[in-house]
């Protein structure tokens, strides 16, 4: 998955008829460039009776993987998080089960605030974003604007009842690697677990 080039992506979340009445079922998301061309999915990898209900009643606490996959359904690269009340986090791999990076929270009183690390690069990245703005999560480097991941508001008729959890990821920087790329994307789907999942509180 070369995302080298890429300057924006969306990622739209795929709901279920089962979400309609209150299930959560498993995350799928749909990954499009620039170009409205779809690029990559991702689908939350546990299945099974304990699964569901960890779902529905320990939201995004629990413990998941999601794959990243082309539409060979050849795998990209896989997101594991662990099990955990207090300061989220997950680890990015490749195929071969390599660490490309993570994410971890921080703590703050007043904002969302996660760091970002990449294993190849050693970039160190900073995502946070004050409690006011729920929709707005800038990634930072030193600072200075790398990315910026929004969710895009589609009223309320839509949100309810249509696939309409999606968010805009705009690349700022041109020399974010590859790699880097791939764990910003992974902290997009991450947000959407994290404060729009329907269980999440």
């Amino acid at each position: 998955m070369d995302l080298s080039q890429t300057r924006g992506l969306v990622i739209q979340q795929v709901r279920e008829l089962w979400e309609l009445v209150g299930f959560e079922t498993r995350n799928k998301y749909r990954i499009s460039d620039e170009n409205g061309q779809v690029v990559a999915y991702a689908a939350e990898q546990q299945k099974g009776f304990f699964a569901f209900l960890a779902r529905q009643f320990l939201g995004h606490w629990r413990s998941y993987e999601i794959h990243f996959f082309n539409e060979q359904r050849q795998i990209l690269f896989t997101v594991h998080h662990p099990f955990r009340f207090f300061f989220q986090k997950f680890t990015v791999k490749d195929p071969q089960g390599r660490i490309l990076g993570e994410m971890e929270q921080n703590f703050a009183l007043i904002s969302k605030k996660f760091s970002l690390r990449s294993q190849n690069t050693f970039r160190n990245y900073l995502m946070k974003s004050p409690l006011w703005k729920i929709w707005t999560f800038p990634i930072t480097e030193n600072g200075r604007p790398v990315a910026l991941i929004e969710k895009k508001w589609s009223g309320l008729l839509k949100e309810v009842f249509t696939d309409a959890d999606q968010f805009r990821l705009g690349f700022h920087e041109s020399s974010l690697s590859n790699d880097d790329r791939k764990i910003i994307l992974a902290a997009a789907v991450f947000v959407d677990l994290q404060y729009f999942e329907a269980k999440a509180d």
